[in-house]
């Protein structure tokens, strides 16, 4: 009996723990959580009042579904003001209803069954099933830690290749382990990726929010030679607080855009015409708002490291860029699955395993620091107690 693509799909590790936590609470458990990627702050006014008057002025209808040309025109906009690349909006840019569709779209676009693509291990688990339903198959690219932050070397990258690998996956900075990728790391893999032939997919989500003067560099910056074989991928999600509204963005060679095209028309067809025109007020609009939350969450990650600073066992790896931190726990010499589980049947806060994102995450905790205030504080306060009880049973 033939299986379908589905039944190799699985639920992310953020999915799954929700699961085991609402049924944890359903219980009358009391649970605070550092685990998802979703900004506590409101999308700022001037966004939602753009919004607004497209409603008022009728604009229901069916979109356009390259994008509206006047979001289309605001990414082009976007990316030559803050990444220094010219992108045709007519022909080298398109909507997309967030970067998770536009992730599976590319991927779908470019891959043939059976080709392999190249893995950062680890990294945002979500991946994986775009990848499987498109027809490929993962090849994960080992990294390591040096000097206190995740990294990827030549020599695990030429180690992973494999002649049927046609796609390498990038996330700067990096989910979760917060690397923001430097000019000459950019440099390398570039050259990597042209000297195999592979198409370079470049998810640049969290690129607003870097800290200790990390500067995100998309990797076309860095290498414009990969330019007739490089996909950029954003959205709105992180940088604006819009995670509800669906909306985001590839832009690529003619191409390879259009190939994205025909998988989106086939599909989404894109963000609501509405939601269009808000986020081209976003990416035109004032700025300020983008400043201000990337400085809340900066203390917030000055909060984290000074709060679980130490601990017998654990280290933080003060993250570059996003908001996660990774606390590496190795030393506690237990299944980082293991402490997850501990930390929220036994303290009442809920962090992921390193391991759900890849063997190379094994031994570090992801925590998460996108909601602030009193769950942040009470959540540290928990992990905080959590840990050292499991690091003095660990002696």
């Amino acid at each position: 009996m033939r299986t379908s693509a589905a039944a190799a799909l699985q639920p992310t590790a953020v999915n799954a723990i929700l699961a085991e936590m609402r049924a944890l609470q359903a219980q009358g458990k009391s649970l605070v959580s550092l685990m998802r990627g979703e900004p506590d702050f409101r999308t700022p006014p001037h966004i939602v009042e753009a919004c607004n008057r497209a409603l008022c002025n009728g604009r229901t209808g069916y979109p356009d579904n390259r994008g509206e040309k006047g979001f289309r025109e605001a990414i082009a906009q976007k990316i030559q003001r803050d990444n220094g690349l010219r992108f045709d909006p007519a022909t080298e840019v398109l909507a997309t209803t967030g970067a998770t569709f536009g992730i599976y779209a590319a991927l779908t676009a470019v891959l043939s069954r059976g080709d392999e693509v190249l893995l950062p291990d680890p990294i945002y688990d979500a991946y994986q099933s775009p990848i499987r339903l498109a027809g490929g198959c993962i090849r994960p690219v080992s990294a390591q830690i040096c000097g206190g932050r995740f990294i990827l070397t030549e020599e695990s990258l030429e180690k992973a290749w494999s002649p049927a690998a046609r796609v390498l996956v990038l996330n700067t900075p990096w989910n979760p382990v917060g690397t923001v990728l430097r000019r000459e790391e950019l440099i390398s893999i570039c050259e990597f990726c042209q000297r195999r032939n592979l198409v370079l997919i470049s998810d640049e989500i969290y690129e607003a929010i870097t800290y200790d003067g990390c500067e995100h560099i998309s990797p076309l910056a860095a290498a414009p030679a990969l330019r007739p074989a490089c996909i950029l991928v954003n959205s709105l999600s992180k940088t604006y607080a819009m995670t509800g509204w669906r909306v985001g963005y590839c832009a690529g060679p003619a191409p390879l855009i259009q190939a994205i095209f025909m998988v989106l028309a086939q599909s989404s067809r894109g963000p609501a015409t509405f939601i269009q025109d808000a986020a081209a007020e976003a990416l035109t609009g004032p700025q300020d708002c983008v400043a201000q939350m990337r400085e809340g969450y900066a203390r917030r990650r000055e909060q984290v490291i000074s709060r679980l600073d130490g601990i017998p066992g654990v280290r933080i790896l003060p993250p570059e860029g996003g908001f996660f931190a990774m606390a590496d726990v190795r030393d506690l010499t237990l299944p980082s699955s293991e402490i997850r589980k501990r930390l929220m049947h036994e303290h009442g806060v809920v962090v992921v395993h390193g391991a759900a994102y890849g063997p190379g995450g094994e031994g570090t905790l992801r925590v998460s620091f996108a909601s602030g205030g009193e769950n942040l504080a009470r959540g540290l306060d928990a992990l905080r107690e959590g840990l050292i009880r499991i690091a003095e049973s660990a002696q």
